[in-house]
């Protein structure tokens, strides 16, 4: 709520009509360009998730890219936080054949390949920032958010690495003091994780899957600015798009960084010339993206879940007619 509040703030501070003035000016045309696009962005970040599992795992990629979709619609449009899509994403994935352990050991680690990928996403972004940009207390406060944003995801990285090759036992004593049921599963995902990183090959591909992701994603905000009819170099966009995910890297726990994104928009665009007003239009742009793209993969998702829950009551029902 206090997002939401902050965005609306920002947005009528700014000045509603040469916002969407600016959003509408992309078109219908375009504007579908841009949900295609994100399409196939799914597919770069199913793959980079598909390569950690070995070859003997028959499971398809369309599956990962599925579970991709739903857990990005999840976090995008759900009032969950980053972690609600992560398990929603993996339980999409045991829906469809993948077993526990290695739905959910493989998403942890392609959770820790897409924040080391991040890393270096953000470090050419300040790098871009602090080298092309006028030093002014504007620069200088946008570039040390950064940093400490850059710091909050290497800490961060680094602690989930550590957590996931050391703290096995402890994971496993807590989750059978608090869900006996559960033990095994959690055995059988840490046994999994250890196995993967020792395959480095695996986790490289999908680090460099990831990398490739997140330069794709700013090239989505420079197509939208193509469409705006404001000519920007690739550079400057690029180094917006990883301060943006930077800032909103520190408040990871804000539902899809509702109010936090746009400040970020409106306070980063502007050191590379581009308007406030565009920037934020840029982030409209976005919301409304992710609505027409997330709502029908929420929907789908919704539908094929009921349907497997009404098909396991049938069959659960059919047992007991049997049994007695």
């Amino acid at each position: 709520m206090v997002g939401g509040a902050l965005a609306f703030y920002i947005l009528k501070s700014i000045g509603l009509k040469p916002i969407f003035l600016a959003a509408m000016a992309v078109g219908w045309r375009g504007f579908a360009v841009l949900c295609v696009y994100q399409l196939g962005l799914f597919v770069l970040l199913g793959t980079a998730w598909r390569v950690l599992l070995p070859a003997s795992c028959r499971s398809r990629s369309r599956i990962f890219i599925w579970a991709r979709m739903v857990r990005d619609a999840t976090s995008d449009l759900l009032p969950f936080s980053h972690l609600g899509g992560i398990v929603l994403g993996a339980r999409t994935a045991i829906s469809h054949g993948v077993s526990q352990p290695v739905a959910f050991g493989s998403i942890v680690t392609d959770v820790t390949t897409e924040m080391l990928a991040q890393i270096a996403f953000t470090a050419v972004g300040i790098v871009i920032l602090t080298t092309s940009t006028p030093h002014n207390s504007m620069t200088f406060s946008i570039s040390s958010t950064a940093a400490f944003g850059l710091a909050t995801i290497v800490l961060s990285c680094a602690a989930f690495v550590a957590f996931q090759r050391y703290g096995r036992t402890l994971a496993t004593r807590l989750i059978s003091r608090l869900f006996p049921s559960a033990a095994p599963v959690t055995e059988s995902v840490a046994s999994y994780i250890e196995e993967i990183y020792r395959r480095p090959a695996k986790v490289g591909l999908s680090v460099l899957f990831h990398c490739g992701g997140w330069v794709a994603s700013a090239l989505s905000t420079w197509i939208a600015l193509f469409l705006m009819g404001v000519h920007a170099r690739v550079w400057p966009v690029l180094a917006i798009e990883s301060l943006v995910c930077a800032v909103r890297s520190m408040a990871f726990l804000v539902p899809n960084g509702l109010g936090v994104q746009e400040v970020a928009y409106a306070a980063i665009a502007p050191l590379f010339g581009i308007g406030a007003e565009i920037g934020l239009a840029i982030s409209v742009l976005k919301r409304a993206r992710d609505i027409a793209v997330g709502l029908p993969i929420l929907l789908f998702w919704q539908w094929s879940e009921g349907r497997s829950f009404l098909a396991y009551k049938s069959v659960a029902a059919r047992r007991a007619r049997q049994s007695t």
